[in-house]
């Protein structure tokens, strides 16, 4: 079942949004549906805070960054604690 929401927001920001989302292939509904589902998940640690991704990185850099990411989880060195992670890296001076 779907429900409505209802915000009131000064004219300035909302025109800078619908832009902004615009600018993302959205709409304002579908943008603020976006937010909503990615702030509401509790499995979507990455995108906790997504405000402050969405206009510091092109969907370039987030894409390269989102490859890293997968390459260091793939191939990176893992530690059973935090610990053995600092005398790891403590230990290459």
């Amino acid at each position: 079942m779907n429900t409505t929401i209802q915000i009131r927001i000064d004219q300035a920001t909302k025109s800078k949004a619908q832009k902004a989302f615009k600018n993302m292939g959205l709409d304002l509904s579908s943008g603020v549906k976006y937010l909503l589902t990615q702030v509401s998940d509790p499995k979507n640690t990455y995108y906790v805070c997504p405000f402050g991704f969405m206009h510091k990185y092109t969907p370039q850099m987030f894409a390269k960054y989102e490859k890293e990411a997968e390459y260091a989880l793939k191939h990176g060195k893992r530690y059973s604690s935090t610990k053995k992670m600092f005398d790891d890296m403590l230990s290459k001076k």
